[in-house]
């Protein structure tokens, strides 16, 4: 991959879409194309074949994806593994028809079972049962590494897999109802600071570890894994630490200036106790994490504050 390599970048718009893009910018890739789901349904077939046709990237980057939480994955499964069947099907059935040679495929830890010792290795895939909460998209996140796994080992293209572990940074869901642990720990304490409230109550024991990512950290990575020569099938992509659900609040209070008290409200359910990625396999690619949960928290809540002022905080 050369710095006039055309690269696309699906889902561009998203959390890790938009990181990457930047990126790859900064390390002098010029050539980096991006369509809007608006300019192209990756579920369409037809018009997936009709891009690909026409741009012919040498690299793909697959960030794009139907995500939603515990309540949308239950609600709607159907939709879920048919919207990313199809995008993965369609987009890498498409980049070798036109071409690629190399093609990035981002997933998810919950391609995991759920009764696995932790950290979880790559070795654990498909060893177990998957949560059900999520098991559509699991599937199909599945199914997407599979396919380049074999579309590599049949016709010899560098088709391989990133999964990350939960992610934040520039550009996630503030949504008060639908966002993830961290975006969600920021707007309660911001809030709670605004409205001058004692205390600040978090679901659970607050004893659950959690791993958490920066987006930027990933993009470094996804950049590094990009530029191996022979990489793995699948790697786990992560920073190898995690914090109790009360640590992360404590973090976020002292960031946020927050002065009351933190409650815990043990009636609510805890959640998996831990889910941690193993990065080992990562390391011996060269790549570990370099920003701190603390640094990573100080950056997007500046981020916060500042999308919260020009009206540009993203609540969906």
């Amino acid at each position: 991959m050369t710095s006039s390599s055309k690269i696309y970048i699906a889902g561009h718009n998203g959390m890790v879409g938009y990181a990457v893009v930047r990126r790859l910018q900064s390390l002098g890739f010029k050539n980096i194309v991006t369509r809007r789901s608006s300019e192209l349904d990756l579920t369409n077939q037809s018009a997936v074949d009709a891009f690909f046709a026409a741009e012919r990237p040498a690299v793909v980057v697959m960030a794009a994806a139907k995500v939603g939480g515990i309540h949308a994955n239950n609600t709607y499964p159907a939709k879920f593994i048919y919207d990313n069947l199809a995008i993965a099907s369609n987009t890498i059935h498409a980049a070798y028809k036109s071409g690629t040679q190399r093609f990035l495929f981002l997933g998810s830890s919950c391609i995991y079972p759920t009764n696995i010792p932790q950290p979880m290795k790559e070795s654990s895939l498909l060893t177990s049962e998957l949560e059900p909460t999520n098991e559509a998209y699991a599937i199909a996140k599945i199914a997407g590494l599979k396919l380049c796994e074999y579309y590599r080992k049949q016709y010899g293209v560098t088709f391989h897999s990133l999964m990350p572990t939960n992610l934040y940074g520039p550009g996630d869901n503030y949504h008060p109802d639908n966002s993830h642990l961290l975006p969600a720990l920021i707007r309660r304490f911001h809030e709670a600071k605004q409205q001058n409230l004692d205390t600040v109550t978090i679901w659970g024991t607050g004893t659950p570890l959690r791993e958490l990512m920066f987006a930027d950290d990933l993009a470094d990575a996804v950049a590094h894994v990009l530029q191996l020569e022979d990489p793995p099938n699948l790697i786990n992509a992560g920073t190898g630490v995690d914090h109790t659900i009360r640590e992360i609040a404590e973090l976020v209070k002292a960031t946020v200036g927050f002065e009351g008290a933190i409650e815990t409200d043990p009636s609510k359910p805890d959640g998996t106790p831990r889910k941690l990625m193993d990065v080992s396999l990562l390391k011996e690619q060269g790549w570990t994490s370099k920003i701190s949960l603390k640094q990573g928290i100080e950056m997007t809540y500046q981020l916060f504050l500042q999308e919260l002022e020009k009206g540009t905080l993203r609540e969906r």
